[in-house]
C-alpha cells in the first residue's frame, strides 16, 4: 500500500512540539510570553546566547520513546508528527550540518528523532518530520526579513534583536549551509519517513522549494509533503492551525507563497493540525482546554470530511506529555468510541 492511501487510512495523528522554549513554559523572566509558547524566543526577544545558555542545561530524562508511542497507539493514533528543527533552529537530531543540536549542544546527548523513529517502527506506527525551513532565530541569514515585520508574534518573523542589519541577510546562505543539509539528514538517517511537515514558507522562492520537494522525494520516493512547503509544491494540504473545515476546499489558493500554500490537495489528502488548549509548545500558563467530548466530536466530524485530524501535544521540559493533556485524550478516545457507535 503506497503513502497515499496509507495516509487516507490513517485518520489521526499526534503532533509533538517540543525544544528549547520546553523549558521555559511560556514565561520568561517573570514575563509572559504569546499565547503560542514556542513563539517565546521571538516574542521576549530573547537572545542566541541565552538560547545557547537553554540548551546547556536541556536534559529531558524522562523522554521515552516507548511510552510516547504506546500512549499514541491507546488514543488510536496511526502516526505522530515531531518538531525536528523548529523556529529555533534548534535540532532533535544528530547533525553535521549545525552543532545546535541535542546530541552536540546539550548534556542529554541522545538523539530523540532516532530514538522516536526505532519506536515508531517498533509499534507500528508511521513517522512524520516537522522541519521550520526558512525561520531560523539561530542564524543571522535565518528567513523572515522581506516580509510583514511585525511577525506572528508582534515583533518580527527573523532575529530581529540579534540581527537588525537587513541589509546584510541573505537567506539562500542559510539555506545551501544549514537547511538543504539537514533535510537530507533526516531522509538519509532515521529509516522510512511518512510526511515531511514543512512550515512557515515565508522567503522561500520556488526554486528553493522544488529543490526540497525534490530532494525529498529522491531519498524518499513515498513520503509525502504538505502544502506548507510553499510555492504550489506538495501533495497533502496542511489546513491552518485549529481550522476545522464544514467541507473539503475545491478551489486553488492563488497565493502561492501563503503560509498554508494551496487548498486543494492533487490526491485528495487533507489534514487539521490543533492544538489542545491555546499553545503548540509546552506551556504551564495556558488555559482553555479542549474537552474529550470537543475532541472526539471534531474527530468523527473530521473522518466524515476525509480529513485527518493530526492532535498536538508539548511535552514538558523532562520530556513527559503533561498529566492533563494525557488524561484529555485517553478520555477522548473512549468518547470517540462511544459517540461511533452512536452514530452508527
Amino acid at each position: 500500500m503506497n503513502n497515499i492511501q496509507a495516509f487516507k487510512q490513517a485518520k489521526y495523528g499526534l503532533m509533538l512540539h517540543f525544544g528549547l522554549y520546553s523549558l521555559l513554559g511560556g514565561y520568561y523572566r517573570g514575563n509572559k510570553g504569546p499565547n503560542y509558547a514556542e513563539w517565546i524566543q521571538c516574542h521576549q526577544r530573547i537572545s542566541v546566547h541565552e538560547m545557547r545558555r537553554l540548551a546547556s542545561v536541556f536534559n529531558p530524562i524522562y523522554f521515552d520513546a516507548d511510552e510516547i508511542c504506546t500512549f499514541a497507539k491507546r488514543c488510536g493514533m496511526q502516526y505522530i508528527v515531531i518538531t525536528a528543527k523548529h523556529h529555533e533552529g534548534f535540532a532533535l537530531f544528530k547533525s553535521e550540518a549545525d552543532d545546535f543540536n541535542v546530541c552536540d549542544a546539550t548534556p542529554f546527548g541522545r538523539d530523540i528523532i532516532g530514538e522516536l523513529a526505532n519506536s515508531c517502527r517498533k509499534y507500528g506506527l508511521k513517522l512524520g518530520i516537522y522541519y521550520s525551513q526558512c525561520i531560523d532565530w539561530n542564524e543571522p541569514d535565518g528567513g523572515g526579513y522581506t516580509v510583514d515585520p511585525a511577525g506572528a508574534a508582534g515583533v518580527s518573523w527573523e532575529n530581529s534583536w540579534d540581527f537588525p542589519d537587513k541589509s546584510k541577510k541573505d537567506f539562500s546562505r542559510v539555506f545551501e549551509r544549514k537547511m538543504l543539509p539537514q533535510i537530507k539528514e533526516i531522509m538519509s538517517n532515521y529509516g522510512e519517513i511518512f510526511l515531511a511537515w514543512f512550515d512557515m514558507p515565508l522567503d522561500s522562492t520556488p526554486e528553493q522549494s522544488q529543490r526540497i520537494y525534490d530532494t525529498v522525494k529522491a531519498l524518499q520516493p513515498n513520503c509525502l509533503i504538505n502544502s506548507r512547503l510553499g510555492n504550489g509544491v506538495f501533495d497533502y494540504v496542511s489546513l491552518g492551525d485549529n481550522e476545522i473545515p464544514d467541507e473539503i476546499p475545491t478551489e486553488f489558493s492563488t497565493d502561492y507563497n501563503s503560509i498554508w500554500g494551496f487548498k486543494k490537495s492533487p490526491y485528495g489528502l487533507y489534514e487539521s493540525a490543533c492544538t489542545l488548549n491555546c499553545s503548540w509548545g509546552y506551556s504551564a500558563v495556558a488555559e482553555k482546554w479542549r474537552t474529550p467530548e470537543e475532541i472526539a466530536g471534531t474527530r468523527l466530524k473530521l473522518e466524515r470530511l476525509g480529513v485527518n485530524y493530526l492532535i498536538n501535544i508539548g511535552p514538558d521540559s523532562l520530556g513527559r506529555i503533561p498529566y492533563r493533556a494525557k488524561e484529555i485524550l485517553e478520555k477522548a478516545a473512549e468518547q470517540y468510541e462511544t459517540m461511533k457507535d452512536q452514530t452508527m
